[in-house]
């Protein structure tokens, strides 16, 4: 689908005689022509950030919309803002399909300008570019069920069936790089692929375990592993939708489909962890959530140790904290005090509070690590 783009984006530059770059409609880069010009004025900060980054700021989003590009159905001359880094006049070529805008083809608007002949028979290939960017999001809304069926296929052969109908489904694509975003709570049906950019499928599925509320899935393209811009972009996308205190969690990248089922338990574990751990943000990383790899692999319903029990009732929520930042710490007072804001003398009368109600010792390592386990994992 890509070289399809390519070639056309190729096309235009050529009819044009000027290098084209081809956004979706929010402002993702999908294609760019080649650029050999000896005219250094040509790339820009507004197309070498595009190219670099995928993306335009929301600064040079908002200046290109004022000029009505959502609703042109021909070429709109855009003059230069330096203030905003469009520092040369642009021609914008709406790219839409049955009435609607999908994307933009961008020209710098140089001497000699394209002539009206030109204009037209570039805009009908960007009419051409609107009917492939409608098929594929056509193809990606129609693949939830696919995705869907990975998502709650058991092991062996069922899984081993759903991947293969869902490799089927998305084509070449299914052998590129991918990441699966899960977020919670979620309460509708999937929106449409072409609402969240770079998004090749989404479906509602239950969280983790089985338990909670549903969740959305969402199946990202990436183009580098150490790049996920498209996954944190969709993830806020999403996170949006479903309201203010919804989060989201991002699994490792992987290529191909085969172990899709290991990425959505990412996604979800590393959503739990977002919602039980502030510091992490509204959306973690599986790579960034450290020992949460672990206790998210805990049965949601599985019972608080019974020594730290006591620890976790209300009257004693001071001394749990501090019991939860002296073992985050590394058991070092100075550090803790200061973290806490009270008197060394304090933390120590705390501690022994604290080893007196669940009987653990904070001198002995194994003990340290069921307490502070336990208190992490009680946010689960």
């Amino acid at each position: 689908m890509k070289g399809d783009y390519q070639e056309l984006v190729d096309e235009i530059s050529g009819l044009l005689g000027a290098p084209a770059t081809l956004e979706n409609r929010d402002f993702g880069l999908v294609a760019f022509g080649a650029h050999d010009s000896d005219d250094a004025t040509a790339m820009d900060p507004v197309r070498t950030r595009s190219i670099l980054t995928r993306r335009s700021t929301p600064a040079v989003r908002a200046w290109f919309e004022n000029f009505g590009i959502t609703r042109a159905t021909g070429p709109v001359r855009i003059p230069a803002a330096p203030e905003a880094g469009v520092n040369r006049d642009r021609i914008c070529l709406p790219v839409r399909h049955r009435g609607v805008v999908l994307g933009y083809v961008w020209l710098l608007d140089a001497d000699p300008r394209p002539t009206d002949e030109q204009l037209d028979a570039a805009m009908e290939v960007a009419a051409r570019i609107g009917a492939l960017l409608s098929d594929e999001a056509r193809a990606g809304a129609d693949l939830s069920r696919e995705f869907g069926a990975v998502l709650t296929a058991g092991r062996g052969w069922q899984r081993d069936m759903a991947v293969a109908a869902l490799s089927e489904a998305l084509g070449p694509d299914a052998d590129g790089l991918h990441t699966v975003v899960c977020v919670t709570p979620w309460a509708e049906e999937p929106p449409s692929v072409r609402t969240v950019p770079s998004t090749a499928a989404l479906s509602v599925a239950p969280a983790a375990a089985g338990a909670g509320p549903a969740a959305l899935a969402a199946l990202v393209r990436l183009r580098s592993t150490e790049v996920l811009d498209p996954a944190l972009t969709a993830a806020d996308r999403l996170r949006a939708t479903a309201g203010p205190a919804a989060t989201a969690g991002i699994a490792v990248p992987r290529r191909g489909l085969a172990e899709l089922a290991d990425a959505w338990h990412e996604a979800s574990a590393a959503n739990r962890a977002a919602a039980a751990e502030a510091r992490f943000g509204p959306v973690a990383q599986w790579s960034a959530i450290g020992p949460y790899r672990l206790l998210t692999a805990l049965a949601p319903d599985t019972p608080t140790d019974r020594a730290v029990r006591p620890l976790l009732t209300p009257p004693h929520r001071d001394l749990a904290r501090t019991a939860e930042v002296f073992l985050d710490c590394a058991g070092q007072a100075s550090r803790t005090a200061g973290e806490l804001g009270i008197h060394r003398q304090t933390l120590y009368y705390r501690l022994s509070r604290v080893q007196q109600l669940t009987g653990l010792d904070l001198n002995d390592g194994e003990d340290r690590l069921l307490l502070h386990m336990a208190l992490k994992a009680s946010r689960l």
